[in-house]
């Protein structure tokens, strides 16, 4: 296990300064990003730099408890200021996460009221919170409206609240967009001068979750659910009582800790998909529950095999048998049972899972959250599982982001990590970087996946995800199809979406069946499902295209895919480093996209890789270095 390198945790007033105007100024280790907190006509406002130019122009903080707004009329109080610079092992993009820091806690004064903004400011972005103390058994009721307020010429990207996460990005020009729009973070944006933004927020938990809503002043309000619409998905299947009880305020008691207001920054795609902030605000997981943290010995992530979208047969114990035979074959570690195992006895369970364990292939079953309500019940039924020899647990339909909806996350993770169960989240809400604390969450989906059938032009959807909604975290977009699904995309482009669009527990779409089947079930086999190294190449464009070189141990792989227009790329290998690679590469067949051409050769980091894709093309190879 990587040793957690925790250089300094210390209480260091330069962390901040206050500057003429009375406001406070803290800036991040390089100081590349300043985020300014000041006071204006009795208003809490904040603005955020990067190298001395706007990302966030001045923008009011808004909180209020039972109706009475915190953010008027109140004096800075005492300031403390610290710093954190420390490394920790992570299931992601890459396998090391780095965590530095300058923050601030900074009192803010209103009467006899005391209350705390607290800031941390990193070289890749800015995040802030505020803490509101209160005895144990007073019950408040909270409310924000915090503004994110970006500069002329800002475009977005975002999609509204309609299908609570599984909905199509679209772009905006921010200085165009009206009052009154809804999106579900992260959201996505680009300032005039290239430079990248994400925002949305960090360590949900006893809270309610935001969403935004534009202003019609190049500006997103921070909206909590009692305000947000209540999505399509969460109508259609629970009652008009349960959406009435949900779309109530939340009623908290003791101390009230906002969730982290995220503003992630990146010169360049490659550094917003390499920020590791979301995850950094979150706790280190529990030691008790988690030894060797993410390397505790049942936390065992990997690609699965899935019968629901691909033909995959009667959901009989023969027939999943035979899938994790196959899932075996492919070197995959798990396999995904829907509902249909509620009509079989604990003795076929036990079969299944004695016979898969066999083949190193763990069984996870579907649940409905629904069903999970109820304390008692939901710890039986976990306990149930665990008795049965189950590895993880696929639990669906969340579908809001109401406290009671994030509490029962909490209480889920808590009692499955006690049991040595992992968890995949479905139908849920965007992560929050609770994986760090919970590494057990294996994934959650809260995107608009495979499922989706009537998606048309899922070439550009797919080019426009991993600079989005996989900025907030991993996600379950179950890639993979080599059928009518994949619409406007080639099967080359599948097999690439495999290694961009990832996941600890990475969900094929394609039947096991058609995956030996395909020419390029090589490639398949080899493609993992977390990563120790993450470079976005030049080329990458949201919407347009993504190009993925990809790193684990001593082999690269060089991923990349196409949007609808036909496009020519041109990657130099220089990634690659010192030494002979063997490379198998799988490319398009011009004229069929239901088809893949390959090849071998040797090469190095001076060679160059000419690609021209047609529409919704893709191309995928591997390095094997031969030292």
């Amino acid at each position: 296990m990587i040793k957690l390198n925790l250089l300094f945790l210390l209480l260091l007033m330069p962390a901040v300064r206050t500057f003429a105007a009375g406001g406070q100024l803290i800036q991040s280790p390089d100081k590349n990003v300043s985020f300014r907190v000041f006071i204006e006509e009795g208003q809490l406002n904040y603005s955020i730099s990067y190298m001395g130019k706007p990302v966030v122009e001045p923008s009011a903080i808004r909180m209020s408890l039972d109706e009475s707004e915190l953010g008027k009329g109140m004096i800075f109080g005492k300031i403390e200021g610290y710093e954190l610079k420390e490394s920790y092992p992570w299931y992601g993009v890459h396998a090391v996460a780095q965590n530095e820091f300058r923050g601030a806690k900074i009192e803010l004064i209103k009467g006899k009221e005391r209350y705390t903004l607290e800031v941390r400011v990193f070289d890749h972005g800015a995040a802030f919170r505020l803490v509101v103390p209160g005895e144990k058994n007073v019950w408040r009721t909270p409310d924000e409206s915090t503004v994110f307020t970006f500069p002329k010429g800002t475009v977005a990207w975002y999609h509204d609240l309609y299908m609570h996460y599984e909905g199509l990005y679209a772009k905006k020009q921010m200085d165009l967009v009206e009052a009154g729009e809804w999106a579900a973070p992260a959201v996505t944006l680009q300032l005039q001068d290239g430079l990248y933004l994400s925002v949305t927020e960090a360590n949900l938990k006893n809270y309610g979750g935001m969403a935004l809503q534009t202003d019609g002043k190049r500006g997103m309000t921070l909206r909590l659910p009692s305000s947000q619409p209540t999505s399509y998905p969460y109508k259609l299947r629970y009652s008009a009582a349960d959406t009435l009880a949900l779309s109530k305020p939340a009623v908290l008691s003791g101390t009230v800790t906002t969730p982290w207001r995220v503003l992630m920054i990146g010169k360049d795609l490659n550094a917003l998909v390499n920020n590791d902030m979301v995850h950094n605000l979150c706790p280190a997981p529990d030691p008790k529950l988690f030894p060797d943290g993410i390397y505790t010995e049942w936390i065992k992530p990997g690609p699965a095999v899935w019968k629901y979208l691909d033909d995959g047969g009667e959901g009989t114990l023969a027939n999943m048998k035979e899938f994790s035979r196959m899932a075996a074959e492919l070197g995959f570690k798990h396999n995904i049972l829907e509902g249909f195992w509620n009509k079989w006895s604990d003795q076929d369970l036990r079969a299944l899972v004695e016979y898969s364990r066999s083949k190193n292939v763990g069984i996870w079953l579907w649940e409905h959250s629904k069903n999970l309500r109820d304390p008692n019940k939901r710890r039986s039924f976990f306990k149930h599982c665990h008795d049965l020899g189950i590895t993880g647990l696929k639990i669906d339909f969340f579908d809001h982001e109401a406290k009671a909806v994030v509490d029962l996350y909490q209480d889920i993770l808590k009692e499955t990590a006690e049991l040595k169960l992992m968890v995949d989240f479905h139908g849920a809400n965007k992560p929050t970087g609770q994986e760090r604390t919970w590494p057990n969450e294996m994934t959650r989906e809260a995107v608009k996946g495979m499922e989706a059938s009537k998606l048309a032009d899922r070439a550009s959807h797919e080019v426009t995800l991993p600079f989005t909604r996989f900025i907030a975290g991993h996600a379950e977009y179950t890639p993979v199809h080599f059928g009518e699904r994949r619409k406007n995309t080639s099967w080359a482009h599948q097999i690439a979406s495999a290694a961009i669009l990832s996941a600890p527990l990475l969900t094929y779409a394609a039947s096991p069946e058609h995956l030996l089947a395909n020419p390029a079930v090589e490639m398949i086999k080899s493609i993992p499902s977390v990563w120790d190294e993450t470079i976005v190449l030049p080329g990458s464009a949201i919407g347009e295209a993504a190009l993925y070189a990809r790193r684990k141990g001593n082999t690269w792989f060089l991923a990349v895919m196409n949007g609808i227009k036909p496009a020519g790329f041109r990657v130099p290998l220089s990634f690659l480093g010192p030494g002979k690679f063997k490379a198998l590469e799988v490319k398009d067949v011009e004229g069929n996209s239901a088809d893949v051409s390959l090849s071998s050769k040797a090469c190095n980091s001076s060679d160059v890789v000419e690609l021209q894709l047609a529409e919704g093309g893709g191309y995928i190879a591997r390095f094997i270095n031969l030292k």
